[in-house]
């Protein structure tokens, strides 16, 4: 309930009055049942504009320093958190991490949708970076369909390090869902987590039209933070020289009619 008084009362008017949001592909999500979306990061704000661009609630994870922090302020973050659906994820991995994963098939299975942003963290100057395997690992396990998203202009709207965005149009795309049914049972595999998250990672950048960077966002971020170059060779190559990833081959398969 708090989420759509939240959606269509308290919040939801003033987004789309400061930021005109536009959208394509909206057809392209399930109608019903559990699917991951799989977004481009560019801001905080994507997290609000995309659930408000969409007719069904969205589940995104959420770093737990949202629902630890003190005082009124900290405690008026983590209830609204908690109220619009976000699930809290330790960044620390191992344990942490695994529950977040378990927490994600719970949505799934419940037949809810999941956003996700497979980079990990917010982009740290527009580019797209290299997605974790986890997206991966969480589509074969559940076996739901995986949605991919690009937002358009957040990044602008807020830059990094920016509290409040300024107002202007922000637009969402959202592309068909991609089906990886083929490799069901083979969710322990490292190189087949690492050839579908390239796939969803490429999908993303054909919406999006963003520049794409072989190398982890965090590590992108530490790098500037060290005041060294985000690329870790010359001329915008990355270690292994690896281009774009390139999507799998899939048969031709026609798609049902809505």
């Amino acid at each position: 309930m708090f989420y759509w008084v939240m959606k269509h009362v308290l919040v939801g008017p003033w987004l789309r009055l400061a930021f005109r949001p536009w959208t394509r592909g909206v057809d392209h999500l399930p109608a019903t049942g559990g699917a991951i979306l799989a977004s481009n990061h560019l801001a905080v704000i994507d997290s609000f504009v995309l659930p408000l661009v969409l007719d069904r609630q969205v589940k995104f994870l959420g770093k737990s320093d949202y629902f630890t922090g003190r005082g009124l302020r900290g405690r008026l973050v983590a209830g609204f958190m908690r109220g619009v659906g976000t699930i809290p994820v330790d960044r620390s991995g191992g344990k942490a991490s695994e529950a977040a994963l378990r927490t994600g098939l719970r949505v799934l299975d419940e037949g809810d949708l999941f956003g996700i942003y497979p980079e990990g963290t917010r982009s740290p100057d527009g580019r797209l970076y290299r997605g974790k395997t986890g997206v991966a690992r969480l589509a074969l396990e559940s076996g739901a369909p995986v949605v991919p998203v690009a937002m358009v202009g957040t990044d602008v709207a807020q830059p990094l390090g920016t509290v409040l965005p300024k107002p202007m149009p922000i637009g969402v795309v959202i592309g068909e869902p991609l089906d990886f049914s083929r490799y069901r049972g083979m969710e322990n595999d490292r190189f087949v987590l690492r050839a579908v998250t390239d796939e969803i990672v490429y999908a993303i950048m054909r919406l999006s039209e963003q520049e794409y960077v072989d190398v982890y966002a965090a590590t992108a971020k530490a790098r500037l933070a060290q005041g060294l170059p985000v690329d870790p060779t010359p001329g915008g190559g990355t270690p292994e020289r690896r281009p774009a990833p390139e999507p799998s081959p899939q048969p031709e398969t026609e798609r049902p009619e809505r």
